[in-house]
């Protein structure tokens, strides 16, 4: 069953749009919001420090993780991901770590 977001906008489903990266400090998580009606898709990537994580966690349940958290940050985080997008044509990019650990804390 994949994850929504319930949010002022609407329900939004979370889901990864890529397969997962890891390297020996971080994963990366890239995700897409899409909302339930169609009508608007957000993309986005989440790093997030190994040392935050376990070792062998999935794509999924590092979104069941996250999705509350954005749920939360969901406004500013949408809108900041449209303006990366829009004014630097890329991704904007969440890092989770030792010093901002939002969800993983």
């Amino acid at each position: 069953m994949p994850t929504t977001l319930k949010t002022a906008r609407g329900i939004y489903v979370i889901a990864s749009a890529r397969p997962l990266e890891r390297n020996a400090d971080a994963v990366v998580l890239t995700l897409s919001l899409e909302r339930a009606d169609g009508i608007e898709k957000v993309a986005l990537r989440c790093r997030i420090a190994t040392s935050l994580i376990g070792a062998t966690d999935s794509p999924e349940k590092l979104i069941e993780r996250i999705a509350a958290w954005l749920e939360r940050e969901f406004e500013q985080t949408r809108e900041a991901a449209l303006k990366s997008i829009r004014t630097e044509r890329k991704l904007l990019e969440i890092s989770f770590d030792a010093t901002h650990p939002g969800p993983f804390a």
